[in-house]
């Protein structure tokens, strides 16, 4: 029998050798001085050999072992050579299989027609807080208690939405593998109750007519750039989505009709923005310095992109406008809340300038193209009341100008 001293003591010779320990496990030293194990057996009457690594990643005692779990297979009648080949595609399978393989097909598949933003945030979510834990794992290996487990780690740090949004895609991760025949069922269904609570954060708005003069005086005082001063202008008189405002195209806008058209980011519907003459008069303000290019707000850095996301924010920042107080999404609760308790607008106007999804009272969806002429009324009042209330003198030298 061998031991560690007399395996470390065996030298290279010119040929491979053999050195037996015994009950068919034996070192093949090689020329090169490497030492493998190897298992001899004979299978109906044939002589078979198993290899079960190389001294010293597997010790002697751990060869030993290896050996006596094959003598018990033998033992059994099982053929070793057939096991051998079973267990090695059963570990193909298991990482053609595997969780992190599906998601990664999954992903191939829906990112082409989802914002490429959004495809990023899902890719990254799946990298950083699923793979790491269960990527590897078999995709019917993984249980609830299994999933429960590592998005309790994402709510441990506080990402109460991000964990939700995680069941969500692994959801659809599940559903695919089971309509292309690697899972058997999806145990996201058996996690929808366990999370935390969605917490409900509504976006800073100042909505209190009190209020509006002082935000809007504030506005009208910026001393930045003109294209962000414009914005900052234009936000709260066409009241669209801060992604929408900022990235607007000249090729949009017609302002001989006084109209912006666009697809709603939201819905992916086309929508109409008439535009008070306010709004007009602030664009041809603009048009000189950015007419020429394809975004209406160019960015600083690079006037080929759009603004940044964050350049109204922080204008209001600038302003001494606190984030808690408003924010750029804040301009549409603003405009949705005073049109509807002061200005007496109905709300189905309101709600399609909007861009939500509107239906009548038989059930019936809006079409966002009708009504425009009282939409255009309802814009004009809007901006002509704006104007009143950061300075009333400015609406009567308006209606003189529009009166003669």
């Amino acid at each position: 029998m061998l031991t560690d001293k007399a395996i470390r003591a065996l030298k290279p010779l010119d040929k491979p050798y053999k050195a037996t320990d015994g009950l068919g496990l034996y070192l093949l030293v090689q020329p090169t001085g490497s030492r493998l194990w190897r298992f001899k057996y004979r299978h109906g009457g044939k002589e078979g050999v198993e290899s079960l690594g190389a001294y010293p990643d597997v010790s002697l005692a751990l060869a030993r072992q290896k050996r006596d779990e094959l003598r018990r297979l033998r033992a059994n009648g099982v053929d070793l050579a057939a096991h051998r080949r079973a267990a090695k595609k059963a570990k193909v399978d298991a990482a053609t299989n595997s969780l992190q393989v599906i998601a990664d097909e999954w992903f191939a598949i829906r990112s082409p027609v989802l914002a490429p933003k959004y495809a990023i945030k899902i890719i990254e979510l799946l990298r950083r807080d699923i793979y790491p834990w269960l990527g590897s794992r078999p995709i019917n290996d993984v249980s609830p208690p299994d999933m429960l487990a590592v998005l309790r780690r994402i709510e441990e740090r506080g990402a109460v939405e991000t964990a939700r949004r995680a069941l969500g895609n692994l959801s659809d991760v599940f559903q695919y593998a089971i309509a292309t025949g690697r899972a058997l069922s999806d145990p996201c269904r058996d996690l929808r109750g366990a999370l935390s609570p969605r917490v409900k954060r509504h976006l800073s708005a100042i909505t209190d007519p009190k209020k509006i003069p002082d935000l809007l005086t504030r506005i009208h005082g910026y001393h930045g750039t003109l294209v962000v001063r414009c914005a900052l202008r234009l936000a709260p008189l066409v009241f669209v989505r801060p992604g929408e405002l900022r990235t607007a195209k000249w090729a949009d806008i017609d302002l001989d009709a006084a109209e912006w058209r666009f697809t709603a980011s939201k819905t992916k519907q086309p929508h109409l923005v008439p535009l008070s003459t306010q709004a007009v008069a602030i664009l041809r303000e603009l048009q000189p310095l950015t007419g020429r290019r394809e975004y209406v707000f160019p960015g600083e850095r690079s006037p080929l992109r759009p603004m940044s996301e964050n350049t109204v924010n922080v204008a209001l920042r600038s302003l001494d406008v606190p984030k808690e107080e408003m924010s750029g999404h804040g301009f549409r609760a603003m405009a949705r809340t005073v049109l509807d308790e002061v200005l007496k607008v109905p709300a189905h106007l309101i709600e399609a300038q909007l861009a939500h999804s509107v239906r009548d009272a038989n059930g019936r969806a809006y079409n966002r193209t009708t009504h425009i002429e009282d939409r255009r009324v309802m814009m004009q009042q809007w901006a002509d009341y704006l104007d009143a209330l950061r300075d009333p003198k400015v609406v009567l030298i308006q209606n003189a100008a529009r009166a003669t």
